[in-house]
């Protein structure tokens, strides 16, 4: 479910003819996606993430984003790793389990040197303690994007 409680998926949004995430795409660097349940720190994300040219849409559970059909667009996924369900590093297993690549960067606010181990463990592209630096963040996702499809 998206931030507007829809469920379109991501390609649908970014894609519909006259909508402004369509007219942004055509200058973006490429959709990330965040998953995030504090409501505040997703919107900053995306904020933060818009700012530095990509496209975001929000999410605040896996499932939620698993629902749709277009998380296999996105150039990278933010995910929370401690959430009320699925967590971030299930995110990961389940992404894999179906095929995906796409790179997935881990945020949480419960760091430990078990939880860093697990995460690398699972391919999390990377890792980030809370709080953060909003430019680590910028370099993590520059860091691990795919590139975009023609």
């Amino acid at each position: 479910m998206l931030r507007d409680g829809s469920t379109r998926s991501v390609v649908e949004i970014v894609r519909k003819e006259g909508d402004k995430r369509s007219e942004m795409m055509m200058d973006s660097r490429g959709v990330v996606l965040v998953v995030e349940d504090d409501d505040s720190m997703r919107e900053a994300i995306e904020r933060l993430v818009g700012a530095a040219g990509y496209t975001t849409a929000g999410y605040t559970s896996v499932e939620g984003l698993l629902a749709g059909d277009g998380f296999d667009e996105a150039r990278c996924i933010i995910s929370d790793i401690t959430l009320p369900a699925m967590s971030g590093l299930e995110l990961i297993g389940e992404l894999r389990a179906r095929g995906f690549v796409t790179p997935v960067i881990l945020i949480t606010a419960y760091d430990s040197p078990a939880v860093r181990s697990e995460a690398k463990l699972q391919g999390a592209a990377a890792y980030l303690a809370k709080p953060f630096i909003g430019s680590a963040l910028l370099r993590a996702i520059d860091g691990t994007v795919r590139p975009a499809r023609p």
